[in-house]
């Protein structure tokens, strides 16, 4: 083994780069979980948790993967054989209607392209002829990590609203809560899933579930089996500040240092910041003559790119080639994309000259793999990077070369 000078790019679209703030954060000691230092830390996430959701609702923290999270949702809420609809968006649509199969329930699971969203059409159509209620729940993932596609969940939300079916609105945010715009409360949602390894910059390890009052309601009747996952539990003990079982001190104490980040910097910021890196991002796709995954402009993530290479081609040994010549990481393409698209994440705590070195890594990664591509793509995203700062400062001035 060699070394490698200078920091290791990961680009994947999360877990995402930890910034040293939130590493400070968690290196501290570690406190008792039932004495009154840790009551009073807990008490304090689990109000500011709520900013990054937009809620005044309950938030519950779980020590666990967004996975987990998932599980949650659907024990607290729904009964053996409830049928639920759910979209096939991408891999993690998948994986969780896996989960929704194995826990019970009837899942109705609208096929999809990977390339494309949750159809809010469909949403509306599926619903009004489901005269009987029937369905218990509707499950969409906001942004789906191994597409770049975002589905329009306010949207989705509306065309439920039309249908009037009261069946939940479930929605995993895992790698859109700090990154893009989310709206619980506004949106209507009854279960929002989270997690910690993307936007909120953390090490993987907490999930989170925000639930609305319809939710929790639900969670009174509800019959699958639960343990771990149990919200009463977890809300009975939450009111004095302490957890059913071992919480993740440290994990917490990252977390309050995370929410502080992201306070200083004002969620309108941080989304106006992902958003340009997005566009920055697929302008310099476009103009390597390469294609972005997502088809719908109204779709675009503002978390991560997938990026189709041309037939022929393997993804994977691209991505090979940038890891061993320039030391960056970059997503695969899972399942039915694997080996055809490669993922650049561009999220968490992540500026615009880290973006131009991400870029950079991708166009040489290109050349050296015999990837057939057209020169270009940096100067495009620069200058679309330049011209965001300009306006973003326009007493400023920029001397171009």
């Amino acid at each position: 083994m060699s070394y490698s000078s200078g920091r290791h790019f990961l680009q994947i679209p999360g877990p995402t780069n930890v910034p040293e703030r939130v590493l400070r954060a968690m290196a501290r000691p570690t406190i008792d979980h039932r004495g009154p230092e840790f009551s009073r830390l807990a008490l304090e996430l689990l109000e500011g948790v709520k900013e990054v959701f937009k809620t005044s609702g309950k938030v519950l923290i779980f020590p666990s993967s967004g996975s987990g999270a998932w599980e949650a949702a659907m024990v607290n809420t729904l009964s053996p054989g409830d049928s639920v609809l759910m979209f096939e968006t991408g891999q993690f649509a998948t994986l969780w209607q896996e989960m929704a199969g194995k826990l019970g329930l009837n899942v109705h699971f609208v096929p999809g392209d990977w390339r494309h969203g949750a159809d809010p059409a469909t949403v509306e159509s599926m619903l009004s002829e489901d005269r009987s209620h029937q369905i218990k729940a509707v499950g969409v993932v906001h942004n789906e990590t191994s597409t770049g596609v975002a589905s329009r969940i306010a949207e989705v939300r509306k065309a439920m609203d039309r249908a009037h079916h009261p069946a939940l609105l479930m929605v995993d945010s895992i790698s859109s809560l700090g990154s893009m715009d989310y709206q619980h409360d506004a949106w209507g949602i009854d279960v929002t899933v989270g997690g910690s390894q993307k936007g909120l910059m953390l090490p993987p390890g907490l999930s989170f579930n925000a639930i609305s009052e319809k939710a929790l309601a639900a969670s009174k009747t509800a019959r699958l089996t639960r343990s771990y996952w149990d919200w009463e539990a977890m809300l009975n003990t939450n009111k004095s500040g302490f957890f059913p079982y071992t919480p993740a001190t440290n994990l917490l104490y990252g977390l309050r240092e995370s929410l502080a980040m992201l306070r200083e910097e004002g969620l309108d910021n941080v989304f106006a910041r992902h958003a340009r890196h997005g566009e920055a991002t697929r302008r310099a796709v476009r103009a390597w003559g390469l294609e972005v995954l997502c088809l719908n402009a109204a779709e675009y993530s503002s978390s991560s790119t997938s990026v189709l290479v041309p037939a022929g081609h393997n993804a994977d040994e691209l991505r090979k080639t940038i890891l061993e010549r320039f030391n960056m990481s970059l997503g695969n393409g899972l399942n039915k994309l694997a080996g055809k698209v490669f993922r650049i994440g561009h999220l968490g705590d992540f500026n615009d000259l880290m973006l131009a070195g991400t870029l950079s890594g991708v166009e040489m990664g290109l050349a050296l793999a015999g990837v057939p591509h057209k020169a270009g793509g940096i100067s495009a995203a620069l200058e679309y990077l330049t011209q965001a700062a300009q306006e973003a400062r326009p007493d400023a001035v920029y001397h171009h070369a």
